[in-house]
């Protein structure tokens, strides 16, 4: 018996050691999927109002292994694996949405209050789309497919402006022209619309460099401008898998910008195109420093409010600054909003709210040595190529748009004066099958026909 029971017992301590030693390997993996988690269940509950947060999980093996609650009261979020492993909480504040931190951030301050009045699309009726606008409409939620294909496609919003007026709008069972929803990277757009603001109101130059006082090497030499155009040259890596810079970035760290800064140079700046949501947080940290105002409120000041976009939200990461390379959630009317702003060059009413010609440096792409999104510009992807060639020839070549993670898109099309937006959760559909640049091409038709 003593043999048997020392057996057990060393079979145990194995048993013990191998699952720290897994743990330890695979924990990074396992603080992404609750972080992700804990972040989606406290904002689709506590800031888009709705009770079906897991709809909005991406389909991956630790799924079903995820566990966690919404506290309301609390106004927080917990996700955990088997409730036991790799915790993380998910914090809401009014205003400013939630941020996943060990602990409750410090109080950020009131959120400036936002008047839709600015904007005419907030109260404005909901049109009728009849005809071949309505089946372009329909081809885009998949009217023509089955059941199981249709919820695959998943849109949950199209709305659609011509000549500054709303023309048509749809939107899937549970949403609606309020109801916030989640853009993703199409966040980095509107950053550029804010530093668009930042150099109109107060004089600031996009080739300023020196943007970090720790970059006393070869980083000081990186300009605004690069970091739009993700031409900075620091190493990244945007795969979502274990331990890469953006799932750590986004899951593991408070100061996100300060850990995207702290990235060494992998190229010269200026001469190496390399998609990357760190670029986008460190300019965003840049604009932070120029405000005289909270850092978490700055974006609802310089940005919502003159547009009157009362539905915005740009949750922030835990040291307080907005995460603008993915966190800006906004009614499917607002995010238009901002299609339109870049169609008129940043007029707004009778206002300049942008540079004059902004748009078209901000579409306008750069030469460099090499580059891995050719039809990337400052922040937008562009439809003309340097050599003439399209991207997309069913789209006008003026086209550019807005493009985020699961199938989120706003295009802008100046030749035909035109904004078309398509929010969904798509993360099982190739962006070729989105049926967007469709809706668009079907748009452009039908304007052509009168």
């Amino acid at each position: 018996m003593r043999v048997l029971g020392r057996l057990l017992l060393v079979l145990l301590v194995v048993a013990v050691a191998g699952g720290v030693y897994v743990y330890r390997q695979q924990s990074p993996l396992l603080h992404t999927g609750t972080g992700y988690a804990a972040h989606n269940a406290c904002a689709v509950t506590l800031l888009a109002g709705r009770e079906d947060p897991d709809t909005d999980l991406p389909p991956n093996p630790l799924v079903p292994y995820l566990t966690g609650y919404v506290n309301e009261a609390g106004r927080s979020s917990t996700s955990a694996v088997a409730w036991l492993l790799a915790e993380q909480q998910a914090w809401y504040e009014p205003g400013y949405g939630c941020t996943v931190a060990e602990e409750r951030p410090a109080d950020p301050g009131r959120a400036t209050e936002v008047s839709g009045d600015p904007n005419p699309f907030s109260d404005a009726p909901s049109p009728e789309p009849t005809g071949g606008l309505s089946d372009a409409l329909g081809l885009a939620f998949g009217d023509d497919l089955d059941e199981e294909d249709r919820e695959r496609l998943g849109t949950r919003a199209v709305v659609v402006l011509r000549g500054g007026d709303l023309v048509a709008e749809r939107y899937a069972e549970g949403f609606d022209a309020q109801r916030r929803q989640l853009g993703w990277s199409m966040a980095k757009s509107a950053t550029n619309l804010l530093v668009g603001r930042y150099v109109q109101e107060r004089g600031l130059s996009i080739e300023e460099s020196g943007l970090r006082p720790e970059w006393t090497d070869e980083r000081a030499d990186i300009t605004v401008d690069q970091l739009l155009r993700m031409t900075s040259g620091l190493s990244w890596d945007e795969t979502y898998a274990l331990g890469t810079p953006i799932t750590q970035m986004l899951y593991a760290e408070p100061d996100m910008a300060a850990y995207a800064a702290s990235r060494p140079l992998a190229h010269q700046p200026g001469t190496y195109q390399q998609y990357s949501s760190g670029s986008t947080n460190i300019a965003c940290s840049w604009l932070t420093a120029q405000a005289d105002v909270p850092d978490t409120d700055f974006p609802r000041r310089a940005l919502f409010a003159p547009l009157g976009l009362s539905s915005a939200v740009w949750e922030p990461d835990a040291a307080g600054r907005p995460v603008c390379s993915s966190y800006l959630w906004a009614s499917p009317r607002d995010w238009a909003a901002l299609g339109q702003l870049a169609l008129q060059d940043g007029v707004w009413g009778e206002r300049r709210l942008l540079p004059e010609g902004w748009m078209t440096r901000s579409t306008t792409l750069t030469s460099v040595a090499e580059s891995e999104d050719p039809n990337y510009a400052a922040g937008w992807w562009v439809n003309e190529l340097p050599d003439g060639s399209l991207v997309n020839p069913d789209l006008p070549a003026d086209a550019y748009w807005a493009s985020g993670h699961d199938g989120q898109r706003l295009y802008v099309v100046p030749s035909e004066d035109l904004v078309v937006l398509r929010l969904g959760f798509s993360p099982e559909v190739d962006a070729e099958d989105l049926r967007t640049d469709g809706l668009v091409r079907d748009l452009v038709t039908l304007g052509a026909a009168g």
